[in-house]
Formats: C-alpha cells, sequence, structure tokens
C-alpha cells in the first residue's frame, strides 16, 4: 500500500487488488453503454476492443497494470484458459439443436478430418519455410493453432450480422466445429511431442493408448454418460419441484465445473468432455428450449471474454516477439501470420463443401472457410505444449523459444483480422451502390441534374412545364388542338412529349391522376395555348 504523504491518514492503494477491478469495471461498464453501437452499428467484435484495451493498459502502455509482477503467467494463463473454453465448449454444445452430432456428422467428419489436418499441416509447412523450423517442431507450434476458437466463433455466429446475413445451419455448423476441434488439437500436439521424444515405434504406439483411446475415446464416453446422467436428474428434479429458477439456469455452469473436475481427475480431454456433456444434456431439446429465455449464460461468457482478452492484451511479450533466435524478426511474423490466415482452413473448406451437406453454396463455404480464428484455444495449448518442453529432454529445440511469440503474433493478427471482417464487408458492399448512384446522377443532363440538386436523393423531380400544359389543355377539352400546337410551336417539346408518352405511359398515367386531383389556380402560370382564330 503506497502512502500519499508520510503523515497522512488517507493511503492510496495501488495493489493489483484495486487496479484490477477498477481497469475489468471501467471497461465493462464504459463499453457497456456503447456497446449497441460497437457491434451492431460498427459491427466491432467485443474481444477485439477488450484486446485492444488492455494492450492500452498494459506494460506496453500506460502500464496500469502488469500480471507477471503479481501471478506465476504460464500457470495461471493455462488454467484460465482451459476454464474459459471449457465454459465456451459447453455453451456450444448445449446451443445445438436436437441429436445434432447425429444428424449432421458426415459435415462434422469432413470438417474435422480432412479440414483440421490440413489446417495442421499447412500452418506447419509455412513455419518450416519462414522460420527454418525442423517438420517436427512446426507440427509441434501449428497443432496449437490448428483448432478454431469457440470464443471467437461464438462472437461470429451471433448478434445482428449472423442473424440478418448467416443462415442459421451455417452457425450451427461453425459452432459445432469449433467446439469439438478444441478438444481434438490434443491429439496433434502429442504426436509431435511423442516424435520428438521418443523413437517412432513408440511414439505411435504411446499416441494412440494414451491420446487416442485414454484422451479422446474415453472423454467422449464420459462426456456422453455425464451429460445423459445430468439431463436424467435434472428432468426428474424439475418434476418434481425440488430445483429452484436460479439453480436450473445456472445448471450448465455447475455441469462444466463438475465435468471438468471428473475427467481432470483421470487425466483425460476434458475439454472434449464438456463439448460432449453439453451437447448430451440437450440431446432431446428439452434443455434448450426451457434456457432460451435465459440470458445468464450469455452474461458469464461476456465477462469471461472480457476477462480473458484484458488479460491477453496485458501478458503479450511485446519485447520477445523480434529477439531470441534472430528468427523472429517481425517481417517474418507478419509474413507467417498473413499466409497462416490465408491458407489455414479456406482452401480446404471450399475442397469438401460439395461433400458438407451443411454448407450447401459457395458463399457458405467462403464464410465457414475464412471465419476459422486463432484465439482463447491457441494459448491454452501453447501453455499445454511450453509445460511439456521445460522438460531437459527438449533442450536446444528452436521450437521451445519460437512457440510462444509465434502463437502469440498468430492469435493477435486473427483477433485483429476476423474483429474488422464484417465492417470491411459493409464498407466494401456499399461501394458499388454508391458508385451506381453517382453515375446515374452524373448520366444526367445538366438542366436536369441542377433541378435535383433543389429536392433530396429519392424525391420526384417537380413536373415539366410542358406536362402542366398538356394536362390543363386535357381538363379544358381541347386536348388534341392544344397538342397540334405544342407540335407547331415547340418541335422538340412534342417530340420529347410523345415519346414519353410511348415509353413509359403508365407512369404518365399515375402522375396525369396526381396532377388532376389538384386545383387549376394551384398550377403554375406558364402561359395560355388558345386556338388560332378562336
Amino acid at each position: 500500500m503506497d502512502e500519499v504523504t508520510n503523515n497522512s491518514w488517507i493511503h492510496m492503494n495501488l495493489e493489483p487488488s484495486a487496479t484490477v477491478p477498477l481497469l475489468l469495471g471501467t471497461f465493462a461498464v464504459g463499453f457497456g453503454l456503447v456497446s449497441m453501437v460497437v457491434k451492431e452499428w460498427l459491427f466491432l467484435s467485443d474481444t477485439l476492443v477488450a484486446l485492444l484495451f488492455g494492450i492500452a493498459f498494459g506494460p506496453a502502455g500506460l502500464g496500469a497494470i502488469n500480471p507477471a509482477e503479481w501471478i506465476d503467467v504460464p500457470s495461471f494463463t493455462l488454467e484460465l484458459a482451459r476454464l474459459i473454453i471449457a465454459v465456451q465448449v459447453m455453451t456450444a454444445g448445449i446451443t445445438l439443436p436436437k441429436r445434432y452430432l447425429v444428424n449432421e456428422f458426415k459435415s462434422l467428419l469432413m470438417l474435422l478430418g480432412p479440414v483440421m489436418t490440413w489446417m495442421w499441416f499447412t500452418s506447419a509447412v509455412v513455419l518450416m519455410l519462414v522460420f527454418r523450423l525442423g517438420l517436427v517442431e512446426a507440427l509441434l507450434i501449428a497443432s496449437c493453432v490448428a483448432p478454431t476458437d469457440p470464443v471467437l466463433a461464438n462472437s461470429i455466429v451471433k448478434g445482428k450480422f449472423a442473424e440478418s446475413k448467416v443462415p442459421q445451419h451455417v452457425r450451427n455448423i461453425i459452432s459445432a466445429e469449433s467446439g469439438a476441434n478444441d478438444g481434438l488439437g490434443y491429439p496433434y500436439l502429442y504426436l509431435a511431442l511423442y516424435l520428438l521424444r521418443f523413437s517412432k515405434g513408440e511414439a505411435f504406439t504411446r499416441w494412440f493408448v494414451v491420446v487416442i483411446v485414454w484422451e479422446v475415446a474415453l472423454s467422449v464416453v464420459l462426456g456422453a454418460l455425464i451429460g445423459w446422467a445430468a439431463r436424467v436428474l435434472l428432468q426428474y428434479a424439475r418434476k418434481n419441484g425440488w430445483i429452484d429458477h436460479d439453480s436450473f439456469f445456472s445448471f450448465a455452469v455447475s455441469l462444466t465445473l463438475l465435468t471438468l473436475g471428473i475427467v481432470s481427475l483421470i487425466g483425460s480431454d476434458d475439454i472434449l468432455a464438456c463439448f460432449i456433456a453439453g451437447n448430451a444434456l440437450t440431446w432431446d431439446d428439452w434443455f434448450r428450449e426451457e434456457t432460451t429465455e435465459s440470458h445468464f449464460q450469455d452474461v458469464l461468457d461476456t465477462l469471461f471474454n472480457y476477462t480473458f482478452f484484458i488479460y491477453l492484451g496485458a501478458i503479450i511479450p511485446w519485447s520477445s516477439l523480434a529477439g531470441g533466435t534472430g528468427l523472429l524478426t517481425t517481417n517474418r511474423l507478419l509474413s507467417c501470420s498473413v499466409l497462416i490466415i490465408l491458407f489455414r482452413r479456406l482452401p480446404a473448406t471450399l475442397a469438401v463443401a460439395r461433400m458438407t451437406p451443411s454448407l450447401e453454396t459457395f458463399r457458405e463455404a467462403v464464410f465457414a472457410g475464412w471465419f476459422g480464428p486463432i484465439g482463447v484455444g491457441a494459448i491454452f495449448y501453447a501453455m499445454v505444449a511450453q509445460k511439456e518442453l521445460e522438460d531437459s529432454v527438449f533442450d536446444g529445440l528452436l521450437a521451445k523459444e519460437c512457440l510462444l511469440p509465434i502463437v502469440y503474433t498468430l492469435v493477435v493478427s486473427s483477433v485483429i483480422v476476423h474483429g474488422i471482417t464484417i465492417p470491411l464487408y459493409h464498407i466494401v458492399s456499399a461501394v458499388p451502390n454508391a458508385t451506381v448512384a453517382v453515375s446515374r446522377f452524373l448520366s444526367r443532363t445538366p438542366s436536369q441534374s441542377s433541378s435535383n440538386l433543389l429536392f433530396p436523393f429519392g424525391s420526384r423531380a417537380p413536373p415539366s412545364p410542358i406536362r402542366h400544359s398538356r394536362v390543363v389543355a386535357i381538363r379544358s377539352g381541347h386536348a388534341k388542338s392544344q397538342l397540334g400546337i405544342l407540335s407547331s410551336s415547340c418541335p422538340a417539346a412534342s417530340e420529347s412529349t410523345l415519346l414519353e408518352e410511348g415509353s413509359s405511359g403508365n407512369a404518365r398515367q399515375s402522375d396525369d391522376s396526381a396532377v388532376r386531383s389538384r386545383r387549376p389556380e394551384d398550377l403554375p402560370n406558364y402561359g395560355s395555348f388558345s386556338q388560332p382564330g378562336n
């Protein structure tokens, strides 16, 4: 506790216990007051704003908070990321429609099989070319960024833009894939780790037994059993009136913590188990329909996301992004980010689009292929890999020094690029409409253009004098003779009138009927047209 003066009775508390709640509260309150403007008008991602806020007040900015001074950053980041991902994948599983994993099994198989493998291998190739890493070391780092992030995917499939532009089946498949493949990152990560540590035969044997059977397969079974048991017990308790309103709507969060504890206790894949448990809980759509009007889960997700991305912005090691081995230059990191974002996911999604029933059109395939963000999941797997690489067996590996700077750079790049994609889409889509409007305006005659300047866009220009004279003549019962005078005295005007009658008669009739309803004295006086000799 810092004192203002030595003899002061009032002390200024500058400890993290005061500054952290202050900054989190300031962001939550300030952003909340303009959240509709930012998210629904400007279409900016709230995670992008939170990340920039963390960078601004972190060590690289104003220095108001520096988590490295009061926590063990790797351990705290690992557990915080694990908790947030678990909550998000549980939410993703719950929000899916009835029996979704069975009904859309083929689509999920394509995205979790060929597409995710392509994402892993393509990212490794880019890392090999840019940073001159070995194949297995590149595969190790690439395994961290192969899964799509459920936190950023959740911000993509919700909101005004998604509800109006993105079909429901596309939003469902993005949520399902991001929830499932975040738990399927372990096979890719540990295959690379085992290949670096053991011989090929022993590495593949351990990988199949420990990872595929014990971690992946067992976690699916446990998640399904936990979700099924929770659904049966919850329905029974609700039927007998044993559970109150608040406990019912917070049940998903409680189940997330229970699943994390059970599956982590036996060393299996807790993230994948949470996703399966969430989908099993709402397998018959009962829980999803009962909690449709509850926004408790959304509020909790929002607060978690704010917290993590502000924290992430404050812990990014900016000083190490251009140091270390000498390979981590700014140009290489940026080049790597551009290549991975462009080629990591989109080509594979387009290639399997015809075999993916959930992606019915080319535009849907492009949308699903582009929005495969890198976020909290990548940070989580990077911390898991960093913990494994602390073993002396891995001393001397370039991947040990390059891992965190590369992953941090890719996460920041993905948050920025995917966070501004929708605003850029709106700007670009508005350009053709503006171009057409300008072209039509400039293509008019000078007299037409100048007269329209007096009226707002979209309003009808004032009727020409010729049309008024014709209407007056018609009202007086001398239409034929008056048109004859017009033809003799003003050939150009008569010609334009006749052309107008031939090309837009219906429009003329509506205009004439509108003008006939006006009194003659209300019409402008453009002179009289009387027959000769009368």
